[in-house]
């Protein structure tokens, strides 16, 4: 019977040591710092760039982000001119001084007492070429123009055949002109824009402000290929970031509570929202609840990001990205370096980001430890119960 006890000790102490040589089976929430980094060696398949994150990162990060804002993309520029475009509707006045010559006989009711004579013509509407029609000179470009630099246009070819010609140029019906507003507005409308030079600002007043809270909602303008969005809090902080619109924008107000989840030795793992404004990643680890000081690496603080492939030089070449253009990339923070704490103050998290946080090496030990004992120490209280 002794020798049969003894036997299931050295069973369970062989067992203990083959499960101290497999750790990857002891129950983990995820990655080793080790692991991590392995997978981005060159040899590794999935492509993914480990960048550690530094106070020259978190500038150049800060500063391609910066890039989207809209007095850098889309400029503050002159008040607006009107132009016409295709689908305005015109009305076009000529005088010519006595004698009249050419539309002295069909002067009109509208002129009015006067020496002068006034034709009035029929509203028109530009055309598809971008034309509208004069009687005696015939197609005229309309599209691509301001009122003023019509009416010069037509007087000046009809300087030849009438006597002294003043034209007036007026738009009586504007379908172009204008920038939509959608989103989460009060009521999407289109606004016309005056030679005032209406903003950003006067846009969404003129749709009765947004609907949802204004830390959780971004503006995005879109002009052109060009797109261009900002926290709807840094619009209203910065006056520089509330530029003058131009005809064909589009302004969208965004609810977007933004969100990064936290995982492995944080304090909770959970999906934890922040402002449209931004956080910094001290901010993030915080409100994670910090690391879990029984069990967390400090050298082990990853964020996972899908990052656009133009954000940083990137250390492991050749580059690969997903199929929307990115490039998987994992941010390592080493929390043991002092210098680190203000570096985490100024990288900022992305929506969808992931924190991750590996556990210490000394904590797979003990888990291993206790796996090796709670299968040995009922087989040696057993021997010990025998003798």
């Amino acid at each position: 019977m002794l020798r049969l006890l003894c036997s299931a000790f050295g069973v369970a102490f062989v067992g203990g040591v083959t499960l101290l040589a497999g750790c990857s089976n002891i129950p983990s929430s995820g990655p080793s710092r080790a692991q991590i980094t392995q997978a981005a060696e060159p040899s590794a398949a999935n492509g993914i760039q480990i960048v550690d994150v530094t106070d020259a990162v978190a500038r150049q990060l800060f500063a391609e982000r910066s890039r989207t804002d809209f007095f850098t993309a889309l400029g503050n520029t002159a008040p607006f001119q009107q132009q016409l475009g295709i689908g305005d509707t015109v009305d076009v006045s000529i005088w010519e001084a006595p004698p009249a010559t050419l539309f002295g006989a069909e002067s009109d009711a509208k002129a009015g007492a006067s020496n002068a004579h006034a034709t009035v013509l029929p509203d028109q509407t530009i055309d598809g070429d971008g034309n509208i029609s004069i009687p005696f000179i015939g197609a005229v470009t309309a599209a691509g123009r301001t009122p003023t630099e019509l009416q010069r246009e037509i007087a000046a070819r009809l300087k030849t055949m009438a006597h002294d010609p003043q034209v007036l140029v007026k738009l009586s019906r504007n379908v172009t002109s204008y920038v939509t507003v959608v989103g989460d507005v009060a009521s999407s409308n289109r606004m016309q824009l005056t030679a005032r030079g209406e903003r950003l600002l006067d846009a969404l007043a003129n749709a009765g402000g947004i609907r949802q809270p204004i830390d959780k909602t971004m503006i995005q303008v879109t002009r052109g290929n060009t797109v261009a969005s900002l926290p709807m809090q840094t619009l209203i902080r910065d006056p520089h970031q509330n530029v003058r619109l131009h005809a064909g924008d589009v302004v969208t107000a965004l609810f977007q509570p933004y969100s990064f989840l936290a995982l492995g030795a944080t304090g909770k793992n959970q999906e934890i929202n922040f402002e449209a404004q931004g956080i910094t990643l001290a901010q993030a680890i915080a409100r994670a609840g910090g690391l879990d000081d029984s069990r967390s690496d400090a050298r082990g603080v990853f964020i996972f990001r899908l990052e656009d492939a133009n954000a940083l030089q990137w250390p492991t070449t050749p580059v690969r990205t997903t199929a929307e253009g990115k490039v998987p990339v994992v941010y390592r923070v080493n929390l043991r370096d002092a210098n680190s704490l203000f570096v985490t103050q100024s990288f900022v998290m992305d929506n969808g980001d992931l924190l991750y946080v590996s556990n210490a090496p000394v904590t797979e030990l003990q888990k291993v430890l206790n796996l090796v004992f709670s299968v040995a120490y009922p087989v040696v209280t057993g021997v010990q119960t025998f003798k």
